[in-house]
């Protein structure tokens, strides 16, 4: 790992914002702005853009490989992936199909990160069960890697019809479709992406980062064991950037409050705090402040933890569209070049 082999990547829900007057966005208004979002991180030279799949009125994207194929189209470097696909209750044919083809679109820059995903509502939409949770995502994931080969599949489970060398198109134009497992803390699943040979994506959402550092080395460990040489790493983390660390702060604590507080209400979270806030921000994984303070405290993490990408997830809730494209700018301006000196 060295400065400039480094990836820093972008990722966004579709979080329903307000505008500059505090009136609510419309679902089809969010996602004309995630796609103009999207191709500022392009003109910005940031690597990645991801799109989370949800299912849900505080959040536009249900459909991330629609909204990606948009910017595609208006982009030409930077890599378009989801954060994440909801491979349990989605087909694995057609979600290799859907992002085969924003690969074609794309020439090439289609990326997927599949996991369960910390919603559940998905799962009714579509008539899955929930108790068939652990099993849907591993059959799933069992399929959807054999795909990967672009090779005729022939394939096995229980939860579908069994296929006898069948072809999947489109087929992948070039080299492979790059396929992530993203894992929110489960030793098994970090197991299980050294097994099928595919990156992982650890989705360090609350806490110390550092305390990942078992996950990774399980990964290294599980790949010395198999045989082979461990896939790319990657961590995404929410945070928020603004000119200055006070402005950060104030801008940020009241959306994230309301969108903590909302899905806090759903599992049986008491309300947050602002000094829960400001610890996170100070000892945790929300990196929040001016692009000096947010490079000084994501740089030693990159370091230490040895990762091959970084992902902000920069929209938070109601915060306008307008500073999400000023974080944004600020990031791909200010942060990512300090963080690569700083690894220098």
């Amino acid at each position: 790992m060295t400065a400039n082999t480094v990836e820093f990547g972008l990722d966004t829900f579709g979080d329903v914002t307000h505008d500059e007057s505090g009136k609510p966005d419309s679902h089809a208004q969010v996602i004309r702005n995630v796609i103009e979002e999207g191709v500022l991180a392009d003109q910005l030279g940031i690597d990645f853009f991801g799109i989370g799949e949800h299912h849900r009125e505080d959040f536009a994207v249900s459909s991330p490989e629609t909204v990606l194929a948009a910017i595609a189209s208006r982009t030409s470097h930077i890599h378009l992936g989801s954060a994440v696909t909801v491979l349990s209750s989605d087909d694995p044919i057609r979600v290799f199909q859907r992002f085969s083809s924003l690969d074609a679109a794309s020439n090439g820059r289609a990326e997927v990160i599949l996991g369960r995903g910390s919603f559940t509502e998905s799962f009714p939409l579509f008539g899955f069960e929930l108790s068939q949770y652990e099993k849907l995502f591993e059959e799933k994931l069992d399929l959807f890697a054999a795909l990967l080969t672009n090779e005729p599949v022939t394939w096995k489970g229980s939860i579908r019809p069994p296929l006898d060398k069948q072809r999947v198109f489109p087929t992948i134009e070039k080299d492979h479709l790059k396929t992530w497992i993203g894992v929110g803390g489960s030793p098994a699943s970090v197991v299980r992406a050294a097994q099928y040979n595919l990156p992982l994506m650890l989705a360090i959402i609350g806490g110390s980062p550092y305390r990942f550092q078992p996950y990774i080395d399980l990964y290294h460990k599980a790949f010395a064991q198999l045989g082979g040489t461990t896939q790319p790493i990657g961590i995404h983390s929410p945070g928020y950037i603004a000119d200055t660390d006070d402005q950060a702060r104030e801008e940020l604590w009241p959306c994230y409050k309301v969108m903590r507080d909302r899905i806090g209400r759903e599992r049986g979270w008491p309300p947050v705090t602002q000094n829960e806030f400001e610890d996170e921000i100070e000892h945790g994984s929300l990196y929040v402040g001016s692009p000096e303070t947010v490079a000084a405290k994501l740089t030693p993490v990159i370091k230490t933890l040895g990762i091959n990408r970084f992902q902000l997830k920069y929209s938070t809730g109601t915060l306008s569209h307008q500073k999400l494209m000023r974080c944004i700018e600020l990031y791909g301006r200010e942060v990512i070049p300090a963080v690569r000196a700083g690894l220098a």
